[in-house]
C-alpha cells in the first residue's frame, strides 16, 4: 500500500495493491499495518459505517463535526467515481484554509483519511457513485455542521462540466469566513487534544478516562 501525505495537516491518501485474475478483483482498502507505519497509531475504533449513493453532479458537503466530540473518517469509493476533498477548517492549524483533492474510484481504490476537525466534501463524477465511510463517532444531528461548498474564497476544484446538485442545507450554509466570524469552526488545538485522547483510549482500553 502506498501512503501519501496530503497538503492538509494530518490527512492521508492510501492506495492499496489490487489482485486481478480471471475471476475478477480482490483488494483491501484499509490495512492496519500500513496505516500504523504512516501515523504511528492504530485506526480509531469504528463506531459507525456509512454508505451513500449519488448521481453525477451531486455535491455532499462541506460537512464537519463539532469538536469535541469530533469525528475522524476513512473513506473510499467502491462504485462510480468522485473527487473527494479534505478542507482544513481548524482555526489555528498550520494549513488552515487549505484543501486537497483525491480522485477515488474502484480502479485504484484510493482511500482518504480525514483527521478530527477537518471538513469533508465530494462531488460524484458518475451516476450511482457509492462512497463508503468508517467513522470514529456515531451520527448526532446537533453536532453535524456544514459550510457552503461553492465558497469562492475556498475555490474548491469542482469540475466545470458537471451541473452541481446541492442540498438545501448545504446551499444555505455559511462560507468559511462567515463560520469563523460566528465562532462555528473547530479549534486546531482542541482537535489535536481530542485526537490524542482517542488514540490513548484505543491503546489502553475503556478504563482510560475521557479527558475531553
Amino acid at each position: 500500500m502506498r501512503v501519501r501525505e496530503l497538503s492538509v495537516e494530518g490527512a492521508l491518501e492510501l492506495t492499496p495493491k489490487a489482485s486481478l485474475d480471471d475471476r475478477g478483483l480482490f483488494v483491501s482498502p484499509f490495512q492496519e499495518t500500513h496505516f500504523r507505519r504512516a501515523t504511528g497509531r492504530r485506526l480509531f475504533n469504528v463506531a459507525q459505517t456509512n454508505h451513500s449513493q449519488s448521481r453525477r453532479g451531486v455535491i455532499r458537503g462541506i460537512h464537519y463535526t463539532v469538536t469535541p466530540p469530533g469525528c475522524a473518517k476513512y473513506v473510499y469509493c467502491p462504485h462510480g467515481a468522485a473527487l473527494d476533498v479534505v478542507v482544513d477548517i481548524r482555526v489555528g492549524s498550520p494549513t488552515f484554509g487549505r484543501w486537497d483533492v483525491v480522485e477515488v474510484d474502484p480502479r485504484t481504490f484510493r482511500s482518504v483519511y480525514f483527521p478530527i476537525g477537518v471538513g469533508h466534501v465530494f462531488v460524484a463524477l458518475q451516476d450511482d457513485t457509492v462512497m463508503s465511510y468508517m467513522i470514529s463517532g456515531e451520527y448526532v444531528p446537533e453536532n453535524e455542521l456544514a459550510l457552503f461548498p461553492l465558497d469562492l474564497d475556498l475555490g474548491l476544484p469542482l469540475p466545470k462540466d458537471v451541473r452541481p446538485i446541492i442540498s438545501e442545507r448545504d446551499r444555505m450554509a455559511p462560507t468559511l469566513a462567515e463560520a469563523e466570524q460566528q465562532g462555528l469552526l473547530p479549534r486546531y488545538d482542541k482537535c489535536k487534544e481530542v485526537e490524542e485522547t482517542l488514540w490513548l483510549y484505543e491503546a489502553n482500553g475503556p478504563s482510560t478516562p475521557n479527558r475531553t
